[in-house]
């Protein structure tokens, strides 16, 4: 046990939980079930653990993953951890359980397809809190209590909420899987048949870059919702071309990427609320247990480390005004 005790200081839960379901599944599709995440999000965990590590956790064999002798020996001690994890669990859920009442969260389609196992979650963790969700590309408005939580994509979130910037997402060109072979995934973007949303909707960041990057581009149609499923759909048929979130193209076997993800677009993931709702228990149970959920998967970002501390309580997790200090 002593080398996994020595890895223990430059490891946390998410990273044994990831070693601890390959363990115990043998496999990444299944251990991703487990996780509420995809087998590609299981596989670069691992690689990354192994990396900073410096040592092979698994033998890759054509039927499973074999636990390797300093992965038993971190799967153990995880074992261990997650028992004491959910002994924790039993002895606060026996309050927490108790939580009542309703919390209505508004985000867009593209976040709560990806973190739908979150959602689920939460309602089986908290069963007698009331949850609704909007999914909408619409901003619902917090201000005329509308919804009490949101999870927004933004890198400016309004000064008026409190909250925890829990992720990132990033943005690239895809295509229909067969469309991109033909032309070449290497190809310029101007050679790709293009989709557009409907002028009415305003998208001049796009506008601009299109001039920049393919100014010879054909839009052969242009789409007047801005729900991300829409286009989804019907980049998959092989119509045309757009930005997709990198994990919901990267997703979907369907599709392939043209070119490399740009920047530019780039948004930040937020779990917003207002300042007098942040101590109700149940809309602090709904944030840190999404926030728990979103950053364990792949656009999720890491930790901030805890302040160094000399035996006095670690403080307690703070929603953050935005515009001073993120998490």
């Amino acid at each position: 046990m002593g080398l996994a005790c020595a890895m223990m200081h430059s490891m946390d839960w998410d990273d044994l939980r990831y070693v601890l379901a390959v363990s115990r599944d043998q496999s990444l599709s299944l251990a991703g079930s487990r996780l509420g995440v995809s087998h590609t999000t299981v596989g670069r965990r691992v690689r990354a653990i192994e990396d900073a590590l410096g040592v092979r956790l698994f033998d890759r064999t054509p039927d499973a993953f074999v636990t390797t002798a300093a992965g038993q020996d971190i799967a153990e001690v995880a074992e261990k951890v997650e028992a004491e994890i959910h002994l924790l669990e039993g002895r606060v859920l026996g309050r927490d359980a108790q939580l009542q009442g309703r919390v209505r969260v508004a985000t867009m389609d593209t976040l709560f397809r990806k973190f739908l196992p979150g959602f689920s979650s939460f309602m089986t963790r908290y069963p007698s809190v009331d949850l609704t969700v909007t999914s909408s590309d619409e901003q619902a408005s917090l201000l005329r209590r509308e919804a009490d939580v949101a999870l927004r994509l933004t890198n400016k979130p309004p000064e008026y909420l409190v909250g925890r910037r829990v992720g990132r997402v990033s943005f690239c060109v895809f295509g229909e899987r067969r469309l991109v072979e033909r032309i070449g995934a290497d190809a310029h973007y101007d050679e790709f048949p293009w989709l557009h949303w409907d002028e009415r909707l305003d998208m001049r960041p796009i506008d601009e870059w299109l001039q920049k990057n393919a100014p010879k581009a054909t839009i052969v149609m242009r789409i007047g919702t801005s729900g991300g499923t829409a286009l989804q759909e019907t980049i998959a048929t092989g119509i045309g071309v757009h930005f997709l979130a990198t994990f919901d193209g990267d997703d979907d076997p369907r599709l392939a990427r043209i070119g490399k993800p740009t920047t530019q677009f780039d948004r930040d993931i937020w779990l917003l609320t207002l300042p007098d709702l942040r101590n109700t228990n149940r809309i602090r149970a709904f944030m840190d247990h999404l926030e728990d959920h979103v950053r364990g998967t792949e656009v999720g970002l890491p930790r901030p480390s805890p302040p160094a501390t000399t035996g006095a309580a670690r403080p307690k997790k703070k929603l953050q005004r935005r515009g001073r200090r993120v998490r």
